[in-house]
């Protein structure tokens, strides 16, 4: 009979994040030993990490700090959403963000390649991915500057952690108006600051399909330079953070609100988990 109770195995799951046919088959081979099972789990784990690397990761979350004038984002995911809310997966959220802040990593790859306890952190990813048992990366990370840094992370589930996280930078010290044009972002996903971040291959592509709709739907030939310049502008209105409508105040551009707190936006990221 094996060497040990429900407890045992919740304690191991608890501390490993593994499944339970795992932690059962490890306290099987380990005749009840807790570190000895950790270990194998960690050891199994390893050796099937090259085999998860074709997985998909489409759960997870985002993870945001802003601190003095830095702001950091980092999304963290995994396979299922069991994982996602777990302690276990959460708590190496935590210690990625920290991480992040710490080298000011503006990247993935920065961030994977810092050292963190005499390891890299793709390594402790490593490690995680062996004791967990589902491929777990670090997909995007972002950084912002500004006098006034301000983060928001929304939950689209309340059972599941943030999966919208905002970082925005604006010069400028009312906190308040930098946070809910944050919140903002987080509702309207704006891809750019202002239309001159827009490049300008979307732009052409954006003037010919507009024009080639208006022809399709028989416009007047005097008409159409108004009407594409129009359809361009809609385009911008949709995309362009300084030009949205503004999510408390639809009769003003999210620009407006900004230049009447005083605030000039320098910057800004927003994550969704998967997208």
């Amino acid at each position: 009979m094996a060497n040990y109770t429900a407890a045992d195995i919740k304690a191991l799951r608890e501390s490993t994040g593994a499944g339970m046919l795992d932690v059962k088959k490890a306290l099987d081979e380990a005749d009840g030993d807790q570190a000895k099972a950790t270990e194998i789990l960690r050891v199994k784990g390893l050796k099937g990490v090259t085999k998860r690397e074709g997985r998909t990761t489409e759960n997870g979350l985002v993870a945001a700090s802003a601190e003095g004038s830095v702001g950091n984002l980092v999304e963290v995911l995994c396979e299922t959403d069991f994982v996602a809310k777990g302690e276990k997966f959460g708590a190496l959220a935590d210690r990625v963000l920290k991480q992040a802040v710490a080298v000011n990593a503006k990247n993935a790859e920065e961030l994977l390649s810092s050292e963190l306890d005499g390891q890299t952190v793709q390594s402790i990813l490593d490690e995680a991915n062996a004791t967990i048992g589902e491929k777990i990366e670090i997909k995007r990370v972002a950084s912002v500057e500004g006098d006034t840094v301000v983060s928001y992370l929304h939950k689209t589930s309340p059972d599941l952690p943030a999966q919208i996280g905002v970082v925005l930078a604006v010069k400028g010290d009312d906190a308040q108006t930098a946070r809910d044009i944050a919140m903002h972002i987080a509702a309207f996903s704006p891809t750019v600051l202002s239309r001159e971040d827009v490049d300008a291959d979307t732009v052409a592509n954006e003037r010919r399909v507009a024009e080639a709709t208006a022809r399709e739907e028989g416009k007047p030939e005097a008409a159409l330079p108004k009407i594409i310049e129009g359809r361009v502008n809609g385009f911008f209105k949709e995309n362009v953070l300084l030009e949205q409508a503004f999510a408390k105040d639809a009769k003003k551009t999210v620009g407006k609100v900004a230049e009447e707190a005083g605030l000039q936006i320098t910057g800004f990221a927003r994550f969704k988990v998967g997208v």
